[in-house]
């Protein structure tokens, strides 16, 4: 199987060092020369909680040719227009696209490219760019092993192609097959607008916000707008990593809030070392997805009469640093989500 990971970023390199110790055609395919120059001197090399390195042929975008029977699209949504033209010439009526994408992106691939070669996913497993050519696993050895993707079809069928991508990805890690990818898309979303978005607006790493008591109530009142938005627009949530994400709706007197808090640290401690991807983009200077994360649920909410104050704070801090190129700086900002939940919930 001829095989394209386009955009070989964190998460890319990580899969691309396991699936070119298959017996698979790889070729990882960035815009960064420095990454792809690193990558065909030296492997990709895996650091973090699996230790790793691997032969891999890398390319830019510009040095495809050919037909790929498979793409596991990895890039930002943010670059999709030029992205899919870029595909266009190099896939036809019987390749396979993975959509492994943060936040929703499938109305929109569907749009471009039509439904009958897109399969769903979902990353389940988190890494942090070291620097051209390594990438850090953050994620528990044993969790990417036992739920590293969930893909599914998009009509939630279970189909030969879909079982046969699942075969590939687990030369990578435990894969699990969907029957509603949509709604594991939005688990995978509230996971983002939760950990990631205040990772991002914190400046910090998941491990520092599940140890600062505003931080972890703002991420699960993150993840309580997900879920009122998702319910408002007829979402089914999945299970994501063996968690019913459910379990992070709040109860209306807050009742519930200190065991959800818990669960939190539960579920994402493994993940502690983690530092999100939009965190890492703003420290890159590039423009982050949060218009397709947070600022996703802020739009959704307001177009279904579901406010989503904590969301609109996280987008605004976000935007507010690739505005001017500043880092977050958690003490500071930290300060802003206190009288949030001092304003808006009582919650001290």
């Amino acid at each position: 199987m001829r095989i394209a990971i386009m955009g070989t970023g964190s998460l890319g390199t990580i899969i691309g060092a396991h699936l070119s110790k298959g017996a698979h055609h790889v070729e990882c395919i960035d815009v960064n020369t420095d990454h792809i120059n690193a990558l065909n001197s030296n492997g990709a090399t895996v650091v973090g909680t699996v230790n790793l390195q691997a032969s891999v042929k890398a390319i830019t975008p510009h040095e495809m040719t050919g037909i790929y029977d498979l793409v596991l699209l990895l890039t930002k949504q943010v670059y999709n227009k030029s992205v899919l033209l870029q595909l266009q010439a190099h896939m036809n009526e019987a390749s396979i696209l993975l959509s492994l994408q943060n936040g929703v992106p499938e109305e929109s691939l569907v749009e471009s490219l039509g439904s009958s070669i897109i399969i769903g996913g979902s990353v389940e497993f988190g890494a942090t760019w070291v620097k051209p050519g390594v990438s850090q696993l953050t994620s528990d050895k044993e969790a990417f092993s036992a739920h590293a993707f969930q893909i599914g079809e998009l009509d939630g069928q279970i189909t030969d192609r879909v079982n046969l991508v699942k075969t590939v990805l687990e030369d990578v890690g435990g894969t699990i097959v969907s029957n509603n990818l949509i709604g594991t898309k939005w688990s995978k979303l509230l996971v983002n607008v939760a950990m990631s978005g205040m990772s991002a607006a914190l400046g910090c790493t998941y491990g520092d916000i599940l140890n600062n008591e505003a931080a972890v109530t703002s991420a699960v009142m993150l993840a309580d707008e997900t879920l009122k938005v998702g319910y408002a627009n007829n979402i089914q949530f999945s299970e994501l990593a063996g968690v019913n994400v459910g379990i992070f709706s709040i109860n209306e007197d807050k009742s519930n809030l200190p065991m959800v808090i818990q669960v939190a640290k539960q579920a994402f401690g493994p993940q502690a070392l983690l530092k999100a991807s939009m965190l890492q983009d703003l420290e890159k200077g590039l423009q982050t997805e949060v218009d397709y994360i947070n600022g996703y649920i802020s739009t959704k909410g307001n177009a279904l009469q579901v406010s989503t104050p904590v969301n609109d704070l996280v987008t605004s801090m976000i935007k507010q640093a690739e505005e001017t190129n500043q880092l977050p700086d958690f003490n500071e900002n930290i300060k802003a989500f206190e009288s949030l939940l001092n304003k808006e919930f009582a919650i001290h």
